[in-house]
């Protein structure tokens, strides 16, 4: 969170968006994923590398911090590693990141065209695959003692492969040289020139060999040979095993009897999920954050007249002439992975599943914002155990599988991503702590018209709460089970997406919104309906009652069942009366199902009843926000 913080508000860039998930198998490897988002002029997205160009390196200069970051971070932790591998992690300097990030733009908009053909960071293997990726085609001649060093000492291979922060590499002509040394000097920017693409320099023209090569110097002699070829396609690949068998749940579920006495009402059991750390307000992390910084956040992550509701997702007007934005919302479903069965959860765990509960939430999440179904781009972060187990490659074949599948459902491209596949940790006992499959999804939309846009905090007494979306009794999982809430006789299977249904509610929803007849709208996630309709209520400060009588379904369900499965592709929305007919017509012809399922109130009660049971949930507002506030509120 410091990291985040520290680095992100020095930068300038404003943290927009973003999620925290608990589990007691992430102990021994924490992920963090951040994400950046930017604009760029679309003649200036490719560039390659010319012979002759010289090798420059800007930013930061190269010290120890950061070698074998990257193998570092594949390898299985030990209780160890601590102390042996401290110098794996990368010392950040934001102010020189900053500074380099200035002049890159600057040289990119220079007068008479940009001051460079081709760049690239240094990050995983530093000057190693950065110089070895733009130089593929044409080759490399690098000189090493020429980098700037943090310190003396380094070898001309911790040179070659560190992967200290803040540098990057550009493909210069000569001619430009002098002027983008000129302007670094300019804006205290560091500047070294390693050689050139194109130049093996080591004897006469006519002596030069067939294919591009890389070859490395330091202080005269040459240390290092290799073919272009070799570095980028001759190296044999392994092929590994994976298999997956469905994993039955090795011992019946059990109510967790330290809970059960305090979990005889129905307020104490919405209580109770509304303070699961994943569920409960995240405000303490939020407010840490800069998230205006640029002037063009349009929907940040905390919304409502108080500012401490939970936005599905963030919207940002980039250029701030147009009323033109882009939504940004995730999605992440570990607890439906086979690890749910293992916990004891649910008798089917499955990544498959828990992939496209990720990319059906992530949607989700960016199209209540207002987001256009139609022009979503998603990216991946997965993070596993380690892939040598073929049960765990083969739950991660599941999920490539789930992304190609969900992909061609939704119409989301893949567009980038990233992947760190042995997250386990082994105690000094040997013990071995595997983490939940995880599988972040990042979905980023456009939006035609930010005024149209839609947070999830009821605005009105008087409107009605319309419910998108089937809701299924599968309770596998899901955080009522995990709070030991179920009961032996709950349905325990994980919830499915249906491939053909989700999409068409996104797309019926979006239309909605487009049209300006949604006053807001929160998806149906963590912790199911009543959750997702507290947060709404209590983060308008308006009261809401709640009749779940005709809730869409395929069968009669329990209350409890209704109030907190996680059925994916569901949605809540608040609709003024005079637009209510429009809605519902609008509706009908998407042929989703749907149903009014409540009405916001000029009360301070949220209450729900059914036909059959009559009320069976009367509680205060503040009583369910403080819930939700408490447990992070540090």
């Amino acid at each position: 969170v410091a990291g985040v913080r520290d680095y992100g508000n020095r930068m300038g860039i404003p943290t927009v968006n973003g999620s925290v998930t608990f589990h007691d198998d992430y102990l021994g490897n924490p992920l963090v994923f951040a994400g950046c988002v930017g604009l760029i002029p679309l003649d200036k997205c490719f560039g390659e590398a010319n012979p002759g160009d010289r090798i420059i390196a800007l930013g930061g200069a190269t010290g120890r911090d950061g070698i074998h970051g990257a193998t570092f971070s594949s390898a299985e932790l030990t209780d160890t590693h601590a102390d042996e591998f401290s110098h794996a992690v990368q010392i950040g300097n934001p102010i020189t990141q900053k500074k380099t990030a200035d002049v890159i733009l600057k040289a990119r908009d220079w007068q008479g065209g940009p001051l460079f053909t081709a760049i690239t960071d240094c990050g995983a293997g530093g000057f190693s695959s950065a110089v070895g990726e733009m130089g593929e085609k044409v080759g490399a001649y690098v000189e090493l003692d020429k980098a700037p060093l943090k310190y003396a000492g380094l070898s001309y291979t911790e040179i070659w492969i560190s992967e200290a922060q803040e540098r990057m590499v550009l493909a210069v002509p000569t001619e430009r040289v002098h002027t983008l040394r000129e302007l670094c000097a300019s804006e205290d920017v560091g500047f070294c020139d390693l050689g050139a693409f194109g130049c093996d320099m080591t004897g006469p023209s006519d002596q030069q060999p067939d294919e591009p090569m890389l070859v490395l110097t330091y202080a005269g002699t040459e240390v290092g040979r290799l073919g272009m070829h070799l570095l980028h396609d001759g190296i044999p690949t392994p092929v590994r095993q994976a298999a997956w068998t469905l994993r039955a749940s090795d011992a019946p579920f059990q109510v967790k009897a330290a809970e059960s006495d305090e979990l005889e009402t129905q307020n104490a059991k919405l209580e109770t999920l509304l303070a699961h750390p994943n569920i409960a307000s995240k405000h303490w992390i939020v407010r840490q954050y800069d998230h205006e910084v640029q002037g063009g956040s349009v929907i940040k992550p905390l919304v409502g007249p108080e500012q401490d509701g939970p936005s599905d997702g963030a919207v940002i007007r980039p250029k701030l002439g147009s009323r033109k934005a882009v939504a940004l919302a995730g999605g992440m479903a570990p607890h439906l992975s086979e690890k749910a069965t293992t916990d004891g959860l649910a008798t089917d765990g499955d990544s498959y599943w828990a992939t496209l509960a990720a990319i059906d939430e992530a949607v989700r999440n960016a199209v209540c914002v207002g987001a256009d179904p139609d022009r979503i781009a998603i990216l991946d972060n997965f993070c596993w155990p380690r892939c040598d187990d073929p049960q765990q490659l083969g739950s991660l074949v599941r999920a490539a599988e789930a992304c190609y599948d969900g992909a061609l459902a939704y119409r989301t491209p893949f567009v980038s991503g990233k992947d760190s596949l042995s997250n386990q940790f082994t105690t000094d006992s040997g013990r071995v702590i595997t983490i939940p499959p995880t599988l972040l999804i990042t979905a980023m939309g456009m939006v035609d018209d930010a005024a149209r846009c839609r947070t999830m905090d009821a605005k009105a007494a008087g409107n009605a709460l319309l419910i998108v979306g089937q809701t299924t009794p599968a309770l596998g999982g899901s955080h009522y089970a995990a709070c030991g809430l179920a009961n032996a006789g709950d349905n325990l299977t994980i919830p499915r997406l249906d491939l053909k249904q989700g999409p068409a509610n996104a797309r019926a929803v979006a239309k909605l919104i487009a049209a300006g007849l949604v006053t807001s709208a929160h998806d149906c996630s963590d912790g199911g309906l009543l959750v997702a309709a507290a947060e709404m209520a209590f983060a308008g400060r308006i009261g809401l009652d709640l009749d779940l009588s005709h809730l869409p379904a395929d069968r009669a369900l329990e209350f409890d069942t209704a109030c907190y499965a996680e059925t994916p592709s569901r949605y809540l929305l608040e609709i003024a009366p005079a637009k209510l007919d429009r809605v519902i017509k609008i509706l009908l012809e998407a042929d989703v199902p749907f149903a009014q399922i409540g009405m916001f109130t000029d009360t301070v009660q949220l209450t729900a009843r059914t036909d059959r049971d009559g009320q069976v949930f009367d509680a205060k507002l503040d009583d369910l926000r403080n819930a939700w506030l408490a447990p992070l509120d540090w």
